[in-house]
């Protein structure tokens, strides 16, 4: 679990703060508006619907520590190239995919945690869980805000997204380490 809360925190640090950088993007790279502004936001929701369809139709919970590193790697990717795009169209696509790697580690971290954790456990690891997401959102906020002040909003969201993917590579190599841990309770249940 501590794994798994780890890898959240990361990718809420580091993956969450684009959100703040979006009207830069919006205005400054990709030269339009509100319009602009609404059609990233927008096609950022489409990929967060995609992934919640995605997950009601899973049938069970194997596989999802699989799941969590490409929907960790997906939103550095994402990432990556949205800082690099300067085409409008291309960046409403690559928000998609943001949107869907967010949504899809929060929740695929959330169903892991939920699933191995006790009864009596589970509402003090849960606040460690809203602990991880609302305790660095803010933080990653401030440091993507200083950031862009000082290299620029993409060169910003490129170094976020390196981040989300070193912490996908991370996670892979504490896979084996994770799962030896899960299979017990797996089997129990």
């Amino acid at each position: 679990v501590r794994i798994i809360l780890l890898l959240f925190a990361l990718v809420a640090l580091m993956g969450w703060p684009y959100t703040i950088l979006l009207p830069i993007f919006a205005g400054q790279i990709l030269h339009g508006g509100p319009h602009t502004l609404g059609w990233l936001t927008a096609a950022s929701g489409v990929g967060a619907f995609i992934s919640a369809i995605s997950l009601m139709l899973r049938k069970s919970v194997l596989g999802l520590t699989r799941m969590l590193v490409i929907s960790t790697a997906t939103l550095g990717v994402g990432l990556i190239l949205f800082g690099l795009s300067r085409n409008v169209w291309v960046s409403v696509v690559l928000m998609m995919f943001v949107g869907f790697g967010m949504i899809q580690a929060a929740s695929v971290s959330n169903t892991i945690i939920q699933t191995l954790v006790t009864e009596d456990k589970r509402g003090r690891v849960m606040s460690y869980y809203t602990m991880a997401f609302f305790g660095t959102a803010p933080f990653g906020s401030l440091l993507a805000g200083f950031l862009a002040h000082l290299i620029g909003a993409p060169l910003t969201v490129i170094f976020t997204g390196a981040c989300c993917i070193a912490g996908a590579i991370w996670f892979t190599l504490k896979r084996p380490e994770v799962k030896a841990h899960m299979r017990p309770v797996y089997q129990q249940l």
